[in-house]
């Protein structure tokens, strides 16, 4: 059984900071990319930036240059520095992980944390 414990959620005003931690835990061989989703209420679940076993890292436009993503590969630990945050980053936030368990590989998800930015 893989789970993946999320921390660091909570309220902020626009143009604070945040840092998203997500550990993942149980047994497993591996893990390859890792990456955080975010959903806002009435919208799509969507992507805001993966991070690959090497450190390749990829952005969602309207995060690029204020967020960044990060891993520890010791702590099986992906993070989400999150800057400069407008309202519209308001959202659960979940973390995602594709785990090697025995022979294959799947998709694991956080239980998600709510990042609120507001004034």
């Amino acid at each position: 059984q893989v789970q993946l414990v999320e921390s660091g959620g909570g309220l902020v005003q626009p143009g604070g900071s945040l840092r998203l931690s997500c550990a993942a835990s149980g047994t497993f061989f591996s893990i390859n990319d890792m990456g955080w989703y975010r959903q806002a209420p009435g919208k799509e679940r969507e992507l805001v930036a993966t991070i690959t076993s090497g450190g390749n890292t990829n952005y969602a436009d309207s995060v690029e240059g204020r967020f960044t993503i990060s891993r520890d590969n010791v702590k099986n630990t992906v993070f989400l520095q999150m800057d400069s945050l407008k309202p519209e980053d308001t959202a659960i936030y979940y973390c995602n992980a594709a785990v090697r368990v025995r022979f294959h590989t799947s998709d694991y998800w956080g239980q998600g944390t709510q990042v609120t930015v507001s004034s």
